[in-house]
């Protein structure tokens, strides 16, 4: 902190916890407690059960999971290797080449997801390219909104790098693969795996361009969620929001490990 009185630090501490519980720690609780509850007619929920647990890790509930991990896998992969070659690409060009080329990536995330959505579908339902009821429109779809996150994380990291490196290591006759290979990549390393983390994390909370696109045989967890509450299901819906909040945060610290490992290289 930067604050150096006891008396701000303090007061620091009390304007985020004024500011965390109720806006974030409250509505995350909220959601645990009603996947718990059999019914909630008063200011607390009643009779705990997990039954829910067992029909959202079970069945349908359990291929939703599988599909959107397998969204997110997939989409992360695809959003490393475009955005980071992109970003690598970028760092070779000009100043107006390398404006417009933010200007491509950043344009899929200043537009709602759900334009990017329609614009998917509308643009692979005919051949030569029809994609239209697979699941790969579904995948491609997240690709689309998550490419620009780690375009912008390795653009940035790519900025940082201080270039004696691969200076030297030019100098001492290796080649512009190997310096690409054995330099610059694992340098990036850590921003690598924290732009996985943030892409794997927005595939699968993403629900307004995957409404469009869905076919009935790959329907990620989000969307059972959003079905559940729509028939009025709350608790059930609450049970799977749960599920999929702890399954990504158990990516993501997997995800940080790898990291904190990388920083130390």
């Amino acid at each position: 902190m930067l604050v150096h009185s006891r008396a701000g630090k303090w007061a620091t501490w009390a304007v985020f916890l004024l500011l965390f519980v109720p806006l974030f720690a409250v509505p995350l609780l909220v959601i645990l407690a009603a996947s718990l509850a059999t019914n909630w007619s008063g200011a607390f929920p009643s009779g705990p059960t997990v039954e829910r647990y067992s029909a959202a890790t079970s069945g349908d509930s359990l291929q939703a999971l599988t599909t959107s991990l397998l969204t997110a896998v997939a989409a992360s992969v695809l959003a490393l290797v475009l955005g980071g070659w992109a970003a690598l690409a970028a760092a070779s060009l000009r100043k107006r080449g390398k404006r417009l080329l933010d200007a491509l990536f950043i344009l899929p995330v200043a537009v709602p997801s759900v334009v990017v959505g329609l614009a998917v579908l509308v643009a692979y339902s005919q051949p030569p390219v029809l994609l239209n009821g697979t699941r790969w429109i579904v995948i491609l779809a997240h690709t689309v909104l998550v490419t620009a996150f780690a375009y912008q994380s390795v653009s940035a990291a790519e900025r940082r790098l201080d270039p004696m490196y691969e200076q030297a290591a030019a100098g001492l006759g290796a080649s512009p693969a190997r310096v690409l290979w054995r330099i610059r990549l694992p340098l990036l390393l850590p921003s690598l795996t924290s732009a996985a983390g943030l892409c794997f994390a927005l595939s699968m909370g993403e629900l307004s361009a995957t409404m469009m696109l869905y076919p009935p045989d790959w329907t990620p967890l989000p969307v059972q969620i959003f079905a559940a509450t729509d028939r009025g299901s709350l608790f059930t819906g609450a049970a799977l929001a749960v599920v999929l909040m702890t399954t990504t945060l158990l990516v993501l610290a997997a995800v940080s490990r790898i990291r904190t490992r990388a920083s130390y290289r």
